[in-house]
């Protein structure tokens, strides 16, 4: 016997064993049982989702021999002939053959005919806005009015090719894409039975490349299966579809992050190297920002099945929205982009070059430094100690802790920072805290409330195993979250960009040559062009 392919041998046969449709389920369930038939139906929706399936199983319903159900036997003559494409009273078109509006009449013709089998008539007519006008223009006034043994089934992935009149005679169904996890758990079900081994994320893989089609699912099922020689494996999988492996999309953020384009250019250089699809790992990585953004505004949305949670969160705590939503556009366009591009590659690295130039890192700096701030009185530390006799101790208020080391105070921590081999959110950490004590034992950093989430692990281990490093000797490091604005790196530098941003601003509307263009021309200067060059 000649092999099935699993795409027509596990297609169902009931309702029951239909798969991501309930909704029409439901509704076709209710009909059948109270009898309230309608005479024609139109199911639209993308390819691969159900549609020729549910028509072929509503024909059984209506023409079973223990009558009119929804759930019928399977095992009657009439059953077994349609499933088999056999009963005489089930006549299937494909309108994108039949177009013409001769074929139509003449298929209708024999409409006025009782059945010969069965106790209903079915024309199930696929792809039915390929029908040219005229043809449809024929069919209308059958459609309206057909003879009380007559049903309709009608099936489109384009429904606003279909004139309104056809769809005012129709009851419309739309099915849905089929959710991923119910493509993964259909095709574990099929493999179980078909006794073949398989990778939980193999079947993730391929579910996400049937972008919501079942049929799609079980042919590349079908190709992962020869290609794997009888098994289903993560790694074959990827190799035979050519996708992007997340680790390498994480490298890339990660090296972003940290201001590394050397090594998202490594990256792309080895994405090279296993000739996979540049434009795969822009579709792949405009899907992670989306993932990101919604770890950013709905982290409980993420699965806490997903291997990759933890970067992901720690990742949205690093970037912001804004940066997110930017990088999101810029891996998009630079996906259209390839066609045009002088190669794969040198479009690819062009956008990789594209989010490291315009990743706005400073941008909540900028904020920060605009923002007006209570003046604060100026740390004073001491340069040597004090000899006991003549030392007067100072009051302070009991919040305020005591900088215990000299040269360890927040005008120092800027330069600690720097020296520091750290990189992504344990950097981003270290830039926005403020010392506010430091001993032999012990570093106390403060945080401002906006700033809380960048505790997130393991940026506070990486932080304390570098002050230890730095300082040569065991640190433990604790954190406090501040009632006000905190002193931090990345705020002096905020205001050091902007003091030398508002420098630059002064020098070109004082320029001798612009002022006599603004004068001359009645024009005006454009401040958020300007960038100071030191």
């Amino acid at each position: 016997m000649s092999y099935q392919v699993l795409a027509r041998k596990w297609r169902p046969r009931n309702f029951s064993t239909l798969v991501g449709q309930e909704h029409v389920v439901r509704a076709l369930n209710h009909a059948l049982s109270e009898r309230r038939l309608h005479h024609a139906y139109l199911f639209t929706g993308t390819r691969g989702v159900g549609k020729t399936t549910i028509a072929r199983i509503l024909a059984k319903s209506l023409n079973c021999e223990s009558g009119i159900t929804a759930t019928p036997c399977g095992t009657c003559s009439a059953c077994v002939e349609i499933d088999g494409g056999r009963f005489v009273d089930l006549l299937e078109v494909d309108a994108a053959t039949n177009t013409k509006v001769d074929e139509m009449r003449q298929l209708l013709e024999n409409a006025v005919y009782a059945p010969t089998r069965g106790r209903f008539k079915v024309y199930v007519i696929d792809e039915v806005h390929m029908l040219s006008n005229s043809a449809f223009n024929a069919m209308l006034k059958t459609l309206e009015e057909p003879p009380e043994h007559v049903k309709f089934i009608l099936a489109t992935t384009d429904p606003q090719k279909i004139p309104v009149t056809v769809l005012s005679r129709c009851l419309q169904f739309n099915l849905k894409q089929m959710p991923a996890s119910a493509i993964t758990g259909h095709l574990a079900n099929i493999l179980q039975a078909e006794s073949v081994s398989f990778d939980a994320g193999a079947l993730a893989l391929i579910a996400r490349s049937a972008a919501g089609s079942m049929r799609d699912a079980l042919s590349l099922l079908d190709q992962a299966i020869a290609h794997g020689a009888g098994k289903v494996e993560e790694e074959q999988v990827r190799s035979m579809l050519g996708t992007v492996d997340r680790d390498y999309l994480f490298a890339i953020l990660d090296a972003l992050a940290a201001g590394d384009a050397s090594a998202m250019l490594a990256v792309a250089a080895d994405l090279g190297m296993r000739s996979l699809s540049f434009s795969a790992a822009l579709q792949e990585l405009a899907t992670l920002f989306t993932t990101l953004q919604i770890a950013q505004c709905v982290p409980s949305a993420i699965d806490d099945d997903d291997p990759g949670r933890d970067r992901l969160l720690a990742l949205a705590a690093v970037f912001s929205p804004e940066f997110v939503q930017l990088g999101y556009q810029i891996a998009v366009v630079g996906r259209n982009e390839l066609p045009a591009a002088p190669d794969e590659y040198s479009g690819f690295v062009m956008t990789l070059l594209r989010l490291h130039t315009f990743r706005p890192s400073t941008v909540a700096d900028v904020v920060a430094a605009a923002r007006p701030s209570p003046p604060r009185p100026p740390a004073v530390l001491p340069s040597s100690p004090a000899p006991q006799s003549v030392a007067t101790p100072q009051r302070r208020a009991p919040p305020e802790p005591e900088v215990a080391s000299a040269g360890a105070g927040n005008s120092e921590w800027s330069g600690i920072v720097a020296t520091l081999n750290l990189s992504g959110l344990a950097r981003t950490l270290a830039q926005h805290c403020e010392l506010r004590h430091l001993d032999d034992l012990e570093c106390l950093l403060r945080l401002a409330p906006a700033h809380s989430h960048l505790q997130m692990k393991p940026a506070p281990e990486r932080l304390q195993q570098a002050l230890s490093e730095h300082f040569g000797r065991p640190l433990r490091v604790r954190f406090e979250l501040a009632d006000n604005e905190v002193d931090t790196p990345a705020a002096a530098a905020g205001k050091d960009r902007q003091l030398r941003l508002e420098k630059a601003v002064a020098a070109i509307e004082q320029d001798g040559f612009v002022r006599d263009v603004i004068e001359s021309f009645d024009a005006s200067v454009v401040e958020s062009s300007i960038k100071p060059i030191a």
